[in-house]
């Protein structure tokens, strides 16, 4: 049994579930000029996972790195066993590396690495992956102006300066952990409406 990039998904987010308790999968997540495979979100950091199936190449991965680090606290590199030797290889030593390979009808994980703080990680990068909505709800939350009129890269900036790191740090976190996609258009087109 070969393993895709869609048939690992599900296997590993329930892995990642085991391994690090209350956490929220965000997939396919624009960063700079790529695109994260999945972000996994725990209570104070934000994690970037990048999957490499054994029918992936390492192509694009030197790109992908450098915007991985960043957005993001640590990273994850989940590689199918034709790529496990080299994996080391193809990111940082504060990669993790997690290697998938099957196991009769479901998927197996071996932590080859476990991730390190990554000293890259910017916070200007990461409030980025918040939507104009999200942003309004941080500055209600730290008793900053509406902004109303100004740019979401503005407001970005007014938060970034405003708010102790740590703090907003957190608060991010845990607008990334409310996302409800089932919402977010309505709640979007209600918040130009208003503003």
């Amino acid at each position: 049994m070969v393993l895709y990039d869609r048939t690992i998904r599900e296997p590993l987010f329930d892995w990642l579930e085991g391994r690090y308790g209350k956490q929220r999968i965000l997939e396919e997540v624009v960063i700079g000029k790529s695109r994260a495979d999945a972000v996994l979100v725990l209570s104070s950091e934000i994690w970037g996972i990048e999957i490499k199936s054994d029918a992936d190449t390492y192509a694009r991965l030197s790109a992908q790195v450098k915007d991985y680090n960043r957005y993001f606290d640590r990273n994850i590199l989940v590689v199918g066993t034709r790529h496990a030797h080299h994996a080391s290889e193809h990111v940082p030593d504060h990669w993790g590396i997690l290697t998938v390979e099957p196991e009769g009808d479901r998927a197996d994980f071996y932590e080859l690495r476990e991730p390190k703080e990554n000293p890259k990680a910017k916070l200007e990068k990461q409030i980025t992956l918040l939507w104009r909505p999200e942003l309004a709800l941080l500055q209600k939350q730290f008793r900053l102006p509406a902004y109303a009129q100004k740019s979401k890269k503005f407001v970005q900036e007014k938060l970034l300066e405003k708010v102790p790191a740590p703090q907003l740090k957190q608060a991010l976190s845990e607008a990334l952990f409310e996302r409800d996609y089932t919402v977010i258009e309505a709640v979007i087109e209600a918040y130009r409406r208003t503003h």
